[in-house]
Order: C-alpha cells, then sequence, then structure tokens
C-alpha cells in the first residue's frame, strides 16, 4: 500500500514555491508542450473523451499563445494554463449533453438478441484513452497512484454526473492537490465556495460509490482515493488469464474469473449484458464470430486492454474491438468492448491486421 493511506493530516504541507521567470516567446511552444500530457490529462476527466481532450488542449495552447504578452506572471505559469484549460473545458461542456456508458442509458438486453441496435453518436459515449497520453511517465508513486485510478472508465463516467464547477474542484483539489486557495484563484471565487463545491461533488461521487465519502472541513486536506502504483500481481494474473481463456475461447476458463455481475458492453451500440451466464449465452451465440481471435495488450485507462482482432476471410486477423477490462477484487467487472476501431487501433499505435 502506497502512501495514499496514510491520514493526510498527517502529510506534510507542499512547500510554496515562486513562479519561475517567464521564458521567452520563442520558448514558448516548448513550455506548452512540457505542459501537454497533464493538461490532456485534466481535460480528458473533465470531458470523457479522449479526442475533445487534445482538441481543449491545442485550444488552449491556442489561446495561451495569444494573449501570452498579457500575462504578467502574477501566478505560475503551469497554474495560468491550468486556468485557460478550464475555461476551454467549461465552454465545451456548456455546449453539449453528459457522456454515457451503455449501462447508463437503460437496462440490460437478452443475451440471445441478434441485431446490436441503432449506431449512437461518438458524442454518445464516455471514451477509452491511451496511459501515454495522460499519465506522467514517472513521479511520486502515491500521485501515480492517484492519476491511474481517476483515468478509470468507471471514475470518468461518474465524474460526467458533477456540475462543470464541482468536476474541475474536485480534480484540482483531489486529484492534482491544488490548495483551495490556489482552485479559488483560478476559478475567481472564494475558498468557502471551493470548500463547498468539494463536499458536494464527493457526496455525489460516493453515491456513485467512486470516492471516499469521509467528511471535510473547510480547512482540511482531501482524501483522495486509495490505490496501489501501477498494476499489482493479482491484478497483472487476473488480466493474463482472461487473455489465455479469450484467446483459447474457453468459457469455463472465463467465468472463473468472471464478477457474477459482471457486465459486457459494445459502444457504439446502447447493448450490453449483465452477469456471466449471459455473457457466455452472449459468446456462445450472436457473438460466435469471436471464437479464435487474437489479441494485442495495450495501457489504457489505467489498466490493461486489449486490440481485439478477429478471423478474416481470406486469412489472417482484422480489427474488431478495443477491449478496455475493468476488475475488482481479484473478478473481471466488465468487458468494454469499443467497435470503432477506425478511431481507436491508430489512437493506441495498434495494426490494421495481424497476418498469420
Amino acid at each position: 500500500m502506497t502512501d495514499l493511506a496514510t491520514p493526510t493530516s498527517l502529510r506534510p504541507e507542499p512547500a510554496a514555491t515562486a513562479p519561475a521567470p517567464l521564458p521567452a516567446r520563442d520558448d514558448l511552444d516548448a513550455v506548452l508542450a512540457g505542459h501537454r500530457r497533464e493538461l490532456t490529462g485534466y481535460c480528458y476527466r473533465m470531458l470523457g473523451s479522449s479526442f475533445e481532450a487534445e482538441d481543449a488542449v491545442q485550444e488552449a495552447f491556442l489561446r495561451a499563445w495569444r494573449s501570452y504578452d498579457r500575462f504578467e506572471g502574477r501566478s505560475s505559469l503551469r497554474s495560468w494554463l491550468y486556468r485557460i484549460a478550464t475555461n476551454v473545458c467549461f465552454d465545451a461542456l456548456g455546449a453539449r449533453k453528459r457522456r454515457e456508458r451503455p449501462m447508463g442509458l437503460g437496462g440490460p438486453q437478452a443475451p440471445e438478441v441478434e441485431n446490436l441496435g441503432q449506431v449512437l453518436p461518438e458524442e454518445t459515449w464516455v471514451e477509452p484513452v491511451p496511459d501515454d497520453r495522460v499519465l506522467p511517465h514517472d513521479g511520486d508513486p502515491a500521485q501515480v497512484a492517484v492519476g491511474r485510478e481517476t483515468i478509470r472508465l468507471a471514475f470518468v463516467a461518474a465524474l460526467q454526473f458533477l456540475p462543470p464547477k464541482q468536476r474541475a474542484v474536485l480534480l484540482l483539489r483531489e486529484v492534482l492537490r491544488w490548495q483551495a486557495s490556489e482552485v479559488a484563484e483560478l476559478l475567481d471565487t472564494s475558498v468557502a465556495s471551493v470548500n463547498s463545491a468539494l463536499q458536494r461533488a464527493r457526496a455525489t461521487m460516493a453515491a456513485r460509490a467512486h470516492w471516499d465519502s469521509s467528511g471535510l472541513t473547510d480547512d482540511a486536506e482531501p482524501a483522495p482515493v486509495a490505490s496501489n502504483a501501477g498494476l499489482g500481481d493479482e491484478e497483472r494474473l487476473l488480466l493474463e488469464r482472461y487473455l489465455d481463456a479469450f484467446e483459447r475461447y474457453d468459457m469455463d476458463a472465463l467465468v472463473a474469473i468472471l464478477h457474477e455481475d459482471a457486465t459486457l458492453s459494445m459502444p457504439p451500440y446502447p447493448l450490453w449484458m449483465k452477469g456471466t451466464a449471459d455473457i457466455v449465452t452472449w459468446m456462445t451465440g450472436p457473438g460466435y464470430e469471436c471464437e479464435g481471435s487474437r489479441m494485442v495488450p495495450v495501457a489504457a485507462n489505467g489498466t490493461i486492454g486489449f486490440g481485439q482482432y478477429r478471423r478474416a476471410a481470406g486469412g489472417g486477423h482484422e480489427p474488431w474491438a478495443l477491449q478496455v477490462i475493468e476488475t475488482e477484487g481479484g473478478r473481471v467487472t466488465a468487458i468494454n468492448a469499443f467497435l470503432d476501431t477506425a478511431s481507436w487501433f491508430p489512437l493506441f499505435g495498434l495494426p490494421a491486421r495481424l497476418d498469420d
């Protein structure tokens, strides 16, 4: 267990540092590029979309470039960039509905159904994201653990239920570990307002079982969700067993590692199923063509995903789905199969096909 388990009241306050000297405009592009990954992670959590997050960061950099001559350095350049990125996200969130997962659009369907249903638009869905687009490659293990945990699909989906301001406050305070006064300055509001928004956000997330709901006082430090840094041996072994069971299409081996209430979903279709019996019925019935698939592991949403390739008519294997696997308590709890391979395979660097 990392020091995330240590009570926050016992952790030292981050040391206050003076803003670094402002870079010359000629060096600004390189400086902005150094902040791209962390800002993309922030915008991804805010927006629930890989592609929208990248667009938001690009727009934030454009605004920063245009207004750099007016930046007086009263805050750090990093804080200034987060202010701009937050405003870009607020603008985007004001123009569309909340992103969902299939499980948020209705009840599970019968596994015998042959028709996957209507394809829903891209903006309907909470999307997967490659780890290397949003997570640091190194750093404090506790902070890395929080970063991984807070890009999990279930967590990002739960975030979408928060109003934009509460979403930003929760992320800035509990994921990025900003002080309440820093968040208040960024949002042009009071510390009391920040603490109130944080309390409401925590209550909503706790109700959705994705955040520690322990109480906070106005001057208390937040207690971020606890997690091991990176994937533990048990989770890696579980995912290796999943890979082996799926490639062999061994339903007994698959059931042995699935949670009894596990879900199978297939965006961009609203169809989803719940429970081991229905998942097996689907995979051996309408989904029988997945037998013989080959799987290529990828790092996705703080866990392991797989590029799934089904047998092609002329030989070899062709892209079918990007699977993002959720686990808890030593069991697989969700198989999220994103079927828009034209979008996801290039983003995750997966090959266009696999030869025999």
